[in-house]
């Protein structure tokens, strides 16, 4: 039996993308449920808020680097800040299969890997094997 994620995000501004990825999630038995923002800035936000109400947080983030208002990378530095009440594994999901960017992604603690798109059905099999939920 595969362990499924209860809460994955998806931070991305590409609808077609999110569409995509959503349907390749369900296909996989991925997650129970999504939480999708547009940019950084709206995840931030989003995120920020949960946290302080205390609400259920999700396990992963699947988190573009090129997007409006604020990208991946000025995500990640602020999100950093938050301190979430259990650890949020985030996978890079982008375009971008520059080998300074996936250096840089691994100076983050949170980023578990670098996945180039579109996901596939075997990255997030992938993904779900990696994942290890906090008890």
């Amino acid at each position: 039996m595969r362990k499924k994620i209860d809460i994955a995000c998806i931070v991305d501004d590409d609808p077609i993308y999110v569409f995509a990825t959503k349907k390749v999630m369900r296909m996989a038995g991925f997650c129970e449920s999504f939480l999708v923002f547009k940019n950084g800035k709206e995840a931030l936000e989003s995120l920020s808020a949960i946290v302080l109400e205390g609400s259920k947080m999700p396990e992963v983030i699947l988190l573009d680097l090129n997007m409006p208002v604020m990208d991946g990378w000025q995500f990640l530095d602020e999100f950093t800040q938050i301190q979430p009440p259990h650890k949020i594994t985030i996978y890079i999901v982008t375009s971008s299969i520059n080998p300074e960017d996936v250096e840089r992604a691994k100076a983050y603690g949170d980023v578990a890997n670098y996945i180039v798109k579109p996901v596939s059905e075997k990255s997030l099999y992938d993904v779900l094997e990696d994942f290890k939920p906090e008890e």
